[in-house]
């Protein structure tokens, strides 16, 4: 690694650290590799908006909370995400949304995230120099590659920023841009492949966008559960491809797609299988991919809300106007 400098001392990990870029490894999936990179990407391509990067540059996901970070040099960073998590710059609150300047010594620390919203990002001018690895730097915790060594921080790793010729100037995002976060979520949806009329019935999707679903605790980067729902299904078993309804002959899979394993509905991560035998039956809009990121554990509801084409892209323009820094406030 060249032109970079050690800039973060990991004093404590927290619960699952991992550097990630955006977007990720893509072009892989006929490999097997879903792309990886942050599971909320507004929140990450904010936070590094607000220190000069590029939008994609590497930076931390912090879910959860719980980790320490001690400066070994100047630089400035950024902390955006879920709140409630007591962020501090040397036992001192320090804001979210801002570019903060940091000088070596300086601790950052934030303790169990409260929420609403459930992972940080944590953004350094220059971004994390990390190894590329088939062309991304993003971690991808199932195949054990990309990040640092392929692996969420441990307590005494040290981290390198790439250098950068400036500091970036002062900013801080206004309240009107900053993401929504909640408890009860409002995430958007098309119909996938398997929707009705051939494999759900009319009430089944009726019944997937009209009610409320709790996000359960077995929940991760691969795929975010929700609780069990017993579908009518269109039809009386999956013929050749199982007993099951929801099964379906071996297909690729979406990012963000709502897989139904059984009854049990599952929203495909960044780090998720890319084929399988069980049916897709929607899938999360890109410009609501970022709130399945935020979603808490065992606490949080959603609501499906179904959206068409255009309103999806128009979602999606809107997103990428939050993240660009030429509508932020100047300090």
């Amino acid at each position: 690694m060249t032109d970079s400098h050690a800039v973060f001392d990991i004093v404590m990990p927290g619960l699952q650290t991992l550097v990630q870029d955006y977007p990720g490894r893509r072009g892989l999936q006929s490999k097997g590799f879903f792309p990886s990179g942050p599971m909320d990407h507004v929140s990450f391509r904010i936070a590094n908006a607000l220190v000069g990067n590029e939008p994609g540059a590497p930076a931390l996901e912090i879910p959860m909370g719980r980790l320490t970070l001690r400066a070994l040099a100047e630089t400035w960073v950024a902390v955006t995400g879920a709140e409630g998590s007591g962020l501090r710059l040397n036992s001192r609150p320090m804001p979210l949304g801002e570019t903060v300047r940091v000088v070596p010594g300086d601790e950052i620390a934030c303790s169990i995230v409260k929420g609403p919203g459930f992972r940080l990002y944590l953004a350094v001018a220059g971004g994390i120099d990390v190894p590329m690895v088939m062309g991304s730097r993003a971690t991808y915790t199932m195949g054990g590659i990309g990040g640092v060594e392929g692996r969420a921080l441990v307590k005494g790793d040290v981290l390198r920023a790439r250098a950068v010729t400036a500091p970036p100037p002062r900013l801080r995002v206004p309240a009107s841009l900053r993401p929504a976060l909640a408890n009860l979520w409002e995430v958007e949806v098309m119909r996938g492949p398997h929707a009705d009329p051939d494999f759900l019935t009319e009430q089944d999707w009726k019944d997937l966008v009209g009610r409320e679903w709790k996000v359960d605790l077995n929940s991760n980067r691969v795929g975010t559960r929700l609780e069990s729902h017993r579908f009518q299904w269109a039809r009386p078993s999956g013929g050749v491809a199982g007993g099951h309804p929801s099964n379906v002959l071996d297909g690729s899979y979406p990012i963000g797609g709502i897989n139904t394993n059984g009854d049990v509905p599952v929203i495909l991560g960044p780090d998720g299988p890319t084929a399988g035998g069980f049916t897709v039956i929607a899938a999360v809009v890109q410009a609501g991919l970022w709130k399945v990121g935020q979603l808490r554990p065992g606490r949080d509801l959603i609501r499906f809300r179904e959206v068409s084409l255009d309103e999806a892209l128009a979602l999606a323009a809107r997103v990428d106007y939050t993240t660009d820094p030429h509508h932020y406030e100047e300090l």
